[in-house]
């Protein structure tokens, strides 16, 4: 037998034991859970932990087997994720998420949702004035081949936010699916072009309010701007509201990536991107939520009273769970 092996055949044979011991314990505790070992063997596993790690370091130091090592660094890998690793179920961290993670995450962004709701804000107004003061304004905002255009007449106008119970069919699930795959492109567009430090995002988030304001101000020289304001917010405040906290993450992610302050970059959108994962999933769930109510509430309640009623407890709901939850928690 060489140097080299009896080298080896010894290193494994002194410390063998203990390696197994472990590898034991840990096959019980991902067999049965933690719940299987008694307070001695909860207490020896760190012990053993601590070994294996010895171990490894000593035998990459000396260039040993490298199945040995391969070994080595499966079992402290197993042993690290037992004794560092998340004590939580996927329930725990499914509650957690709703309970705390997103409604906390977007209570951090503060002014970023402040500024994200005002240019989308400042460009609707913007859009409404110039449409109201010229009507061709509308056609650069306007979608293409919609029969919304200030050439339709008030009744035309009037069809589109009034549905009749006949028209409900299978087009209302095609139509909401359209609209949340639609809402959803334009969330992670906000989301994906925050990389180039936020101002992609910022003109994305004008051009959206320059639409919603052209529409809104054909509808009101019409007459139609109660009707059709309550038609859109029985949607528009889950809707808009995802859309804006998608800019503000998107606003943020520039902000950390041109300023990140006393942190290294790599660190601060490290952090940052843990906190906007959790707002992304959230805005998804907020858009499919908006899409229902798109493609299914709003064309199938006819009354105005009730739709502004739905959109007052929708925005009242919202503010409660993003801005009141957190702050209570904290």
């Amino acid at each position: 037998m060489s140097d080299f092996d009896l080298k080896s055949y010894r290193f494994r044979a002194e410390r063998e034991h203990d390696w197994r011991q472990l590898e034991a314990l840990l096959n019980r505790v991902q067999a049965a859970g933690p719940k299987d070992l008694d307070r001695n063997e909860l207490l020896q596993l760190p012990q053993l932990y601590r070994t294996a790690v010895s171990s490894l370091s000593t035998a990459r130091a000396v260039s040993l087997d490298r199945n040995l090592i391969a070994y080595l660094e499966g079992l402290c890998t197993r042993g690290y994720l037992f004794i560092h690793g998340p004590r939580v179920t996927f329930w725990q961290r499914f509650t957690s998420f709703f309970r705390k993670d997103w409604p906390e995450s977007v209570y951090s962004l503060g002014w970023a949702t402040l500024l994200s709701t005002g240019i989308t804000a400042g460009f609707a107004l913007i859009a409404f004035l110039l449409v109201l003061a010229d009507p061709e304004w509308f056609y650069p905002f306007g979608a293409f081949m919609d029969s919304r255009t200030p050439d339709a007449s008030v009744e035309t106008l009037r069809e589109t936010i009034y549905t009749d119970q006949s028209e409900w069919g299978g087009w209302l699930s095609v139509f909401a699916s359209q609209l949340f795959t639609h809402n959803t492109m334009v969330a992670l567009f906000c989301f994906a072009l925050g990389f180039m430090v936020g101002i992609p995002t910022a003109i994305l988030l004008a051009y959206n309010g320059c639409i919603l304001g052209a529409y809104v101000a054909l509808f009101y020289s019409k007459g139609l701007g109660y009707e059709f304001v309550g038609w859109l917010l029985i949607h528009g405040v889950t809707e808009l509201l995802a859309i804006i906290l998608a800019g503000a993450a998107g606003i943020h992610i520039g902000k950390t990536l041109a300023f990140p302050g006393k942190m290294r970059r790599v660190d601060a959108m490290a952090k940052a991107g843990r906190m906007i994962g959790n707002v992304a999933m959230g805005c998804v769930l907020m858009l499919l939520l908006a899409a229902v109510l798109e493609g299914f509430g709003r064309q199938m309640i006819n009354d105005d009273t009730t739709r502004y009623l739905i959109a007052a407890v929708s925005f009242l709901g919202w503010m409660s769970y993003f801005y009141l939850l957190p702050r209570r928690a904290n």
